[in-house]
């Protein structure tokens, strides 16, 4: 009897997580629906006052999507479990108001309309984070909740293509393509909503986590700042990156000699899924918190030599450029996902310190992001003299070096500050 029951509760677990995954990705997986499709038009015939339009488009959402992460600081730190189905459906829902509006207001009006569109959209990964945080499986779920954006960021751009293709207009594309996703988005959000919250096997593994208000956020990143500092910071070059890589997809993919068939954008990200999801899910068998903050440091430093691989090889001739793309990917996207999923998680399982992802990630997230606007910014300057394939190629020569140099100098001081003990 004790082995049946022990079977049933293994399964249990296993029908939770499974739940958890399905529910967390296809959420995530469909908002993308309403942030990114409109990255695969061109925009290419409107030009204002020396930018070209999709530039001015990409750097109003990012915009919105920057203050959307500034206002999270506070308010994902603080919302508590019940409630967050309910706001991911209501900001998703004036994001696609919003989609409408571009399509139906004049340009150059309409770029405010992306503004919004991501100042909605930018608080929905800590609502959907929220759920799955702080349980014993939390790597393996956030590490499918981060694999929903790498596949769906080209998948999106797949399905922006192909209606560009069958006739819908540029204006109109972003709106259409979004109402593709309505009914999945209800379905998984009520998913989403029936996931019980940790149980006490589950604080006692990784903590229990709770609502973070001013003196809490305060107190803890004044204990932690020095080692806080370089992860944001890294995390701010790796945001510039890849945020690059999505947005300016189809014109990278074009100076490496690829046209635009819709499926470039999936079938490469296909294979950085596969490599995020096998590393995150693999996290999830270190028990130690200690062991596995570090290891997640250890991955961040595997990312980035995997990126200079990548360069050293396509300007050596001996990788193609889909590889490249693939190789790059994959090297931006592991330091990028264990910082959601291992690097926070773990740090706040082995200090045991009241508080949550949520304020951790938005934190790292605005800062990211602020940073990736400057770059659209600067970019808009020099796109005339160099192209976005030679730029994005030297960002990343340059930015892997320093990332490599400043998870080293974390891994020592969180070493000196909190010690290599088992825990």
């Amino acid at each position: 009897m004790r082995f049946f029951n022990l079977i049933m509760k293994k399964n249990a677990d296993l029908f939770s997580a499974l739940w958890a995954i399905v529910a967390a990705f296809g959420t995530y997986f469909c908002m993308y629906g309403f942030r990114k499709p409109f990255t695969a038009a061109g925009f290419s015939e409107i030009e204002f006052f020396g930018f070209d339009f999709k530039t001015i488009l990409v750097a109003s959402q990012v915009l919105g999507y920057t203050f959307s992460k500034f206002i999270g600081i506070k308010f994902i730190s603080e919302m508590p479990y019940h409630g967050r189905a309910v706001g991911i459906l209501v900001l998703i829902g004036f994001s696609h108001i919003s989609l409408l509006a571009f399509a139906l207001l004049p340009v150059p009006m309409n770029c405010m309309m992306l503004f919004f569109n991501g100042l909605s959209l930018g608080m929905v990964f800590g609502l959907v984070m929220g759920f799955l945080e702080g349980r014993r499986f939390t790597e393996a779920l956030l590490g499918f909740l981060c694999a929903s954006f790498i596949l769906a960021d080209g998948f999106c751009k797949s399905v922006g293509s192909f209606l560009l293709q069958n006739g819908v207009s540029e204006n109109f594309m972003p709106f259409v393509s979004g109402a593709f996703f309505v009914i999945p988005l209800l379905v998984f959000t009520w998913m989403l909503s029936r996931i019980p919250q940790p149980m006490s096997v589950d604080i006692v593994a990784r903590s229990e986590r709770s609502p973070m208000f001013v003196y809490d956020r305060k107190r803890f990143f004044s204990k932690y700042y020095l080692g806080l500092s370089l992860i944001i910071f890294v995390y701010l070059l790796v945001t510039i990156l890849r945020s690059i890589r999505a947005d300016f997809a189809p014109e990278i993919w074009k100076g490496l000699g690829f046209d635009r068939k819709p499926e470039n954008f999936t079938i490469s990200e296909l294979w950085v899924t596969l490599g995020i999801v096998v590393s995150s899910s693999v996290m999830i068998l270190v028990k130690d918190n200690r062991k596995a903050f570090y290891l997640g440091l250890f991955i961040c430093l595997l990312g980035f030599i995997l990126t200079l691989i990548a360069v050293i090889g396509l300007q050596a001739y001996s990788l193609s450029g889909f590889w490249f793309m693939v190789l790059v990917g994959l090297g931006l996207y592991l330091p990028y996902v264990v910082v959601h999923t291992t690097i926070f998680e773990r740090l706040l399982a082995m200090t045991r310190e009241k508080g949550n992802c949520g304020y951790l990630m938005y934190l790292a997230d605005a800062i990211g992001y602020l940073g990736y606007v400057g770059v659209i910014i600067f970019n808009s300057f020099v796109s005339k003299q160099i192209s976005i394939l030679n730029l994005f190629v030297n960002m990343v020569a340059l930015i892997s070096v320093i990332s490599c140099i400043l998870v080293v100098f974390t891994w020592i001081y969180f070493v000196k500050k909190v010690g290599d003990s088992t825990t």
